[in-house]
């Protein structure tokens, strides 16, 4: 496959490489270097991705206990079909663990982050069911529109599931995508800090000491050049 090791297409298939080959110019070294950067990308967006989805879920599920006053607050808050669904199938996953009935807690804990993103969108009666209700508590240092933060919330769902499934963060790699799924890794990084300092300012004031993307996004040039060998 254009000059593509073979042990390295076998391993992780030709569909997949053809989206570096094509971000690469067709260049096959630059090719396997931009897969290796992925990866160190990848890595170093992991601790601020978790801070984001562990600290919105928390956030959401406070507020909305406290509107609805019982810690199961999905038992009568107006979800949909599919927000049901998707607690009804947190649920029977922790319960197969062997925990009956499932601890609350954990089925916080087993909602997808698409779940919480739903929570501030414009899905039929969700504005004023749950955005103009309780869930704008969870975002005390925001105060522009619903639809703003949605939009933010959902490019950043994108990105941490591209993370999670193993997929390419540069938008380079990817076609015939949404116009809001060509978010950069620069971009996307910019915008876990904006959207947690919605939600924690502290927060994102302690995790940029610990934060090592932009080193790694900064020298994404060396990598692909083959003057710094990726790590992760």
């Amino acid at each position: 496959m254009s000059d593509l090791p073979e042990w390295m297409v076998r391993a992780f298939s030709k569909p997949r490489m053809t989206a570096y080959l094509g971000a690469a110019g067709g260049d096959p070294q630059v090719a396997m270097r931009l897969y290796w950067w992925n990866l160190e990308a990848s890595a170093a967006l992991y601790g601020p991705l978790h801070c984001l989805e562990v600290t919105l879920r928390n956030a959401l599920h406070d507020v909305l206990a406290r509107q609805h006053g019982r810690p199961d607050w999905w038992v009568s808050a107006p979800l949909n079909r599919n927000g049901l669904r998707l607690v009804d199938a947190a649920r029977e996953k922790v319960e197969k663990t062997g925990t009956a009935p499932a601890p609350v807690g954990s089925i916080v804990a087993e909602l997808t982050f698409g779940f919480w993103v739903s929570l501030v969108s414009s899905t039929p009666g969700y504005d004023r069911g749950f955005w103009v209700a309780a869930t704008h508590k969870a975002f005390p240092h925001y105060s522009g529109p619903r639809k703003d933060l949605h939009r933010s919330l959902q490019a950043l769902c994108w990105l941490r599931n591209r993370v999670m499934h193993h997929e390419p963060v540069d938008h380079r790699c990817r076609s015939r995508c949404p116009r809001w799924q060509h978010l950069d890794p620069a971009e996307g990084h910019r915008t876990i800090y904006r959207v947690l300092g919605y939600l924690s300012p502290e927060l994102a004031k302690e995790m940029q000491v610990m934060d090592r993307f932009p080193e790694v996004l900064a020298n994404r040039g060396d990598a692909l050049r083959g003057t710094r060998p990726p790590q992760f």
